[in-house]
């Protein structure tokens, strides 16, 4: 209900509560109601009830329960897993990570936690093989495509007919811990680059990782140093809130204490009559919440106790909204028009359902045109290949003419040969069976002369 609706139906009740009076002391609308959604401030003569909302927001946010998506962002063995162990007192699951990773990849782990009444649904994204690589250029766009990923899930739930955002898993991510190394000298061309692009996307938290392994002096250069190489290259970073008074003294000095230099450590050493968290080194104990050895306690405080509530509101107002408005204008979604009139959902979709059946008729008239013209090119093709073969066929058959003429007179010569051949033969056979039968008459003769 709008806050115009809510005046109207309030100054309703009023005046049936109110006694009857006459039309002189009747009090115009115009009296308790301005114009548009203003309304005017009214004093109630007795408890309603309504001073009970923060209350019933309260129990209803600790009955759903929260969720907190950390990204953290580092090389390997820099003291991810262990940090986040440190920050919530607890040891998550931890996989032994090689140095020899061919591809940088995002690994994300939900737990659920719960101090005293309040549920947190913790999802913890590590970045696997980051900076491992000799080529070190496109290291980057994993975590910016997972966190695009994410914000399409988000958006593709919102623009469900059917939507359940109210039990939905929210993976979108709050806070971007950064991890530096400490060099004490200055910033990574890879990790300036990468602050770079994600800079709009997702709200980042640099770190000095290991402070431990810094003097004192060479960490307060260090942090100066990173700032001013941040400033200078447009690297936005996540500032503190210091627009609510409870806390703007607290979050104004934080912001001057940025990168925080923190130590991480599960470990407990005794130190006089109680445990605490430390690191242990043959020259001595680095203690992880004592603030003069490091700013886990800043960095806890900021990021937990404080300021958990406006990371998650950051993304959601700031981030995704961005994204969205990027991803609905590449959709063709606009608020006005060319004439800078506003222009509704409905009319928007129509219009650009329009401008798409527009297109795909422009298409499937290309398409069938297209298609017309490639059937006359093969049929043009085809009938050139025909010609070609006809011509061929008709250049075989003459050539097989011609061979079979030049074939009969071969032939025809063949059979006069043969002919001969055996005209010769008879000849030959005629004068033999002669020639054999003249001896045998001359002998039969000289024997008819002896018998005389």
């Amino acid at each position: 209900m709008a806050s115009s609706d809510i005046a109207r139906h309030l100054l309703y009740q009023s005046r049936l509560e109110r006694p009857s009076s006459s039309p002189a002391e009747e009090v115009p609308d115009e009296m308790f109601l301005k114009r548009g959604d203003c309304s005017r401030s009214l004093s109630l003569s007795g408890k309603v009830g309504f001073d009970s909302l923060p209350d019933q927001l309260v129990n209803k946010s600790t009955s759903q329960g929260f969720c907190f998506n950390i990204l953290c962002i580092g090389e390997t063995g820099i003291g991810k897993s262990t940090l986040m162990d440190t920050l919530f007192n607890t040891r998550f699951e931890n996989y032994e990570e090689s140095h020899f990773e061919s591809e940088v990849r995002l690994r994300a782990q939900t737990y659920g936690l719960q101090e005293s009444n309040v549920n947190l649904k913790l999802t913890i994204v590590s970045t696997v093989g980051f900076g491992d690589q000799m080529n070190k250029d496109d290291s980057y766009k994993p975590v910016v495509d997972y966190i695009d990923a994410q914000f399409e899930a988000y958006l593709q739930e919102e623009l469900k007919i059917k939507r359940s955002l109210y039990n939905y898993h929210d993976t979108r991510i709050h806070a971007c811990l950064y991890f530096i190394s400490p060099t004490g000298h200055s910033l990574k061309s890879l990790d300036l680059v990468t602050m770079k692009a994600l800079d709009s996307k997702v709200n980042i938290i640099p770190i000095i990782a290991k402070a431990d392994t810094v003097s004192k002096n060479e960490l307060h250069k260090f942090k100066i140093k990173i700032m001013s190489e941040l400033v200078s290259n447009g690297v936005q970073i996540y500032q503190f809130p210091t627009d609510d008074e409870s806390v703007s003294k607290m979050n104004a000095t934080m912001n001057g204490i940025l990168p925080f230099a923190v130590v991480g450590s599960i470990d407990e050493v005794k130190i006089g009559n109680k445990m605490v968290k430390a690191r242990q080194y043959p020259w001595g104990i680095v203690q992880v919440e004592n603030e003069n050895h490091c700013d886990f306690v800043k960095l806890r405080e900021m990021l937990v106790c404080v300021n958990m509530e406006d990371l998650r509101e950051q993304t959601h107002a700031r981030h995704y909204e961005l994204y969205r408005q990027c991803k609905l204008e590449e959709m063709g979604f606009r608020d006005n028009d060319p004439e800078n009139k506003p222009v509704s959902l409905q009319e928007t979709y129509e219009a650009k359902r329009q401008e798409f059946l527009n297109e795909l008729q422009r298409r499937e008239d290309e398409m069938r045109q297209m298609f017309v013209q490639r059937v006359k090119e093969k049929e043009l093709e085809l009938k050139e290949a025909e010609r070609e073969l006809q011509n061929k066929f008709e250049q075989l058959k003459s050539i097989h003419h011609e061979e079979k003429r030049k074939l009969d007179d071969k032939k025809k010569i063949l059979e006069d040969e043969i002919n001969a051949f055996s005209k010769r033969k008879s000849a030959t056979e005629l004068l033999q069976a002669q020639a054999f039968a003249t001896p045998a008459s001359i002998n039969v003769k000289k024997d008819k002369d002896r018998k005389k």
